[in-house]
């Protein structure tokens, strides 16, 4: 990584309204098996106004990298001087790493044509055609605003049966508690589960463990809910700047029906209200809102809570190398296809054959 004060960087970080944990230092080490660059802009005197967090890692069999700032750039996203400044240090940085495509996902709504106009004349392809999780981070989202909200506010504010089911699992002796590294193993196993029956790739226990290390124990908090002492789910939220985000969540099939899942949100979004953050994020949802769509009902979830219903921009790609990128991205979409089904194979085998739905 190139100098970089550190102090000032993480401080620009979170005090900026596009300030998101994937861009800071810290997330930077959860990501350690990819290299990190710095790339900053200053103003006429000094201070930082514009900064992206880049990740580098190499290629398999080819002497090439990926460039990816994820939810970069941090900075005024109309402020067409300091992005194109941005990109141009970026592509000094590709050089070096022999980089075929940087990589954005900002935090920017598809409306705003102010932006995307900023963009194309920059260069950029805009990837905004996926619907589910094509994508490394989720397109559509459900956020809840929380400022200056006191907690019987936001609690009003959710659907009638939100606040049932929150009451109910109060009523049935659901406890939640604060977890730590020495609780990943058992969270892990219903991770997996929820993997099995929900049809998504779980990250393995020693990246929980590191995410904990890594940003706790100021920025991040693991949420488990125990009934008649048996762990039954877990959340992993994250706090950083004006945000909240619910990033990982997991539940088991038994005792389903005291509601645990609403409980562990209300419990973090209190967390959320309490150290001041403006937005409380659902993170993802699909964006095909059919009832008959298989992920239909965590939309519904997290419709419940009240939250807006929010659309990014999506994927941005500034290539370097057209060649190589097109063959990537072809190979890319083959291995994500090829990854879901190897993951739900492998777990259902160890399940006796069965989705542990049955």
């Amino acid at each position: 990584m190139a100098d970089v004060d550190r102090e000032k960087y993480e401080k620009f970080i979170q005090s900026h309204p596009k300030g998101h944990f994937m861009q800071s230092l810290k997330w930077a080490e959860v990501k350690s098996n990819w290299l990190n660059e710095i790339i900053t802009v200053k103003d006429n005197q000094g201070n930082i106004k514009g900064a992206m967090s880049l990740l580098i890692r190499k290629l398999p069999f080819v002497n090439y990298t990926i460039m990816y700032s994820p939810r970069g750039p941090v900075c005024d996203i109309h402020d067409y001087a300091t992005i194109k400044e941005l990109i141009d240090k970026a592509r000094e940085v590709a050089r070096r790493y022999k980089s075929y495509v940087l990589k954005l996902d900002p935090d920017v709504e598809k409306d705003n044509l102010e932006f995307q106009k900023i963009v194309k004349k920059l260069g950029f392809r805009i990837k905004s055609n996926s619907k589910d999780f094509e994508g490394a981070q989720p397109r559509f989202v459900f956020r809840l605003d929380i400022k200056n909200k006191t907690e019987e506010e936001l609690l009003m504010s959710f659907h009638q049966k939100v606040r049932y089911n929150i009451r109910l699992a109060m009523r049935k002796g659901v406890e939640i508690r604060i977890g730590s590294k020495d609780d990943i193993p058992e969270f892990h196993k219903i991770m997996v589960e929820t993997g099995i029956r929900d049809k998504f790739v779980v990250r393995s226990a020693s990246y929980f463990e590191k995410m904990l290390d890594c940003l706790g124990p100021d920025n991040i908090r693991l949420y488990l809910a125990y009934y008649r002492g048996n762990m039954i789910a877990g959340a992993i939220a994250v706090a950083y700047g004006n945000k909240c985000w619910y990033l990982y969540g997991a539940s088991s099939n038994q005792h389903r029906n005291v509601m645990p899942n609403y409980l562990l949100q209300w419990e973090m979004i209190k967390w959320a209200v309490e150290r001041g953050c403006d937005i409380y994020d659902f993170r993802g949802v699909s964006g095909n809102v059919d009832k008959n769509h298989p992920l239909y009902g965590l939309y519904r979830f997290k419709k419940g809570f009240g939250g807006k219903f929010t659309e990014f921009i999506g994927e941005l790609d500034y290539v370097f190398n057209p060649l190589v990128y097109f063959a990537v991205e072809a190979v890319q979409r083959i291995y994500r296809k090829t990854r879901r089904r190897f993951f739900i194979i492998k777990n259902l085998r160890t399940a006796g054959g069965k989705t542990l739905d049955e």
